[in-house]
């Protein structure tokens, strides 16, 4: 399952290598996603929205069986 994430995660981040930020999976539990946001995505004040809106939302259409996406 760890690679299907990370397959997902590997389509999300040229958009955000594109603004300077990058996105690292740290680990997958029982549907629940760890990430790490890089560059000027760790500090943006845009990046729960990023999370959320993006990553989050892509992750869960392509794997259903994810619940959440946290911050690690």
């Amino acid at each position: 399952m760890k690679e299907r994430v990370q397959t997902v995660i590997d389509k999300i981040r040229p958009m955000l290598q594109a603004d300077g930020g990058d996105v690292e999976l740290v680990d997958y539990e029982d549907g629940v996603v760890k990430v790490r946001l890089k560059g000027a995505c760790a500090g943006c004040p845009m990046s729960q929205m990023t999370l959320r809106n993006g990553i989050e939302r892509l992750l869960k259409e392509e794997l259903p069986e994810i619940k959440s996406v946290v911050q690690a």
